[in-house]
């Protein structure tokens, strides 16, 4: 069996290749959009949205071995949970009960007032931001790539159909922006106190210029400036 530190270490050298791999796919999407090749698009769009998801996971499973961050018996609570989702909402109850010093008692009652608006809000954006694509990355992981089934496998889920027909090139990266900040508030709760009370309104700016970004951006003038750069030879292809 290997040792929490070296298990770190696997964990961070499997985050920093996903997120390679993961800063790298949109060239290829990109280039599709401005040749208008839709076949590609269609290929590589539902790859970028698997490896978000797993991005997602490779950051828990980092974290759970944060040196100083959480020992072996919390990783088993964690790991108990029955969905990454839900792996994350205990991670972060559980760093808050850390770092706040509050064992048992109910974390709305009694953490102080800043700190409980800012773990109520922390579950909010995880339910809002983070669940949805971890959802779409597990129908994605088992090849439903044109179709996402229900979990009963018996018809097709409309909702994760939806919300997947509703992302583009531009939509995924504003949401990786988003989720980056999203899990470095996390990282700062679980690690460090101090580092999470002092950065934590930078980073929820951040977050809540994405969530603007996501609603005012318009992707038929973002494909078409690329369409443009392509004919005009100005086109970056390559990373």
């Amino acid at each position: 069996m290997r040792t929490s530190q070296e298990l770190y270490k696997y964990h961070v050298a499997n985050v920093q290749r996903v997120t390679y791999a993961l800063d790298r796919i949109p060239f290829t999407i990109r280039s599709a959009i401005a040749s208008e090749d839709d076949k590609t698009l269609a290929a590589f769009l539902p790859l970028y949205m698997l490896l978000l998801g797993a991005w997602a996971e490779c950051r828990l499973r980092k974290l759970l071995f944060e040196p100083n961050a959480f020992d072996n018996a919390d990783r088993i609570r964690v790991e108990k949970r029955p969905t990454h989702f839900e792996k994350w909402q205990k991670l972060v109850e559980i760093a808050f009960r850390k770092h706040y010093a509050i064992p048992k008692a109910s974390l709305a009652q009694a953490l102080p007032f800043t700190a409980a608006s800012r773990c109520a809000e922390i579950d909010r954006l995880l339910s809002s931001d983070l669940r949805p694509v971890i959802e779409i990355r597990n129908k994605l992981a088992h090849g439903q790539w044109e179709y996402l089934l229900n979990n009963s496998g018996d018809d097709v889920s409309a909702d994760l159909m939806k919300a997947m027909r509703t992302e583009n090139l531009l939509t995924l990266q504003f949401k990786k922006s988003l989720l980056g900040t999203l899990l470095d508030v996390v990282q700062d709760l679980a690690v460090s106190k101090a580092t999470f009370e002092r950065d934590f309104d930078t980073r929820y700016r951040h977050i809540s210029e994405m969530r603007r970004n996501l609603k005012t951006r318009k992707y038929s003038e973002y494909a078409q400036a690329l369409i443009e750069k392509r004919k005009r030879g100005l086109m970056r292809l390559h990373p």
